[in-house]
């Protein structure tokens, strides 16, 4: 049995919540804030949040 990998999600904002995604089997609610870099990991189920058009979006695709 293989474990899928976290979930990475691409927000507007620097600070975000997370509980976990899964209903009763979620995890507490806890609010993270993002630094310099952009981006921040939830310590309970390693969720990823990247800030939209930051450091860490790698998505984004930034004009010259």
């Amino acid at each position: 049995m293989t474990t899928p990998p976290p979930e990475t999600l691409i927000v507007d904002k620097k600070t975000v919540s997370c509980d976990g995604g899964e209903g009763a089997l979620g995890h507490p609610r806890v609010y993270l804030t993002m630094g310099d870099e952009g981006r921040v990991e939830c310590g309970y189920c390693d969720r990823a949040f990247i800030l939209k058009g930051g450091p860490a979006d790698k998505s984004s695709t930034k004009a010259a």
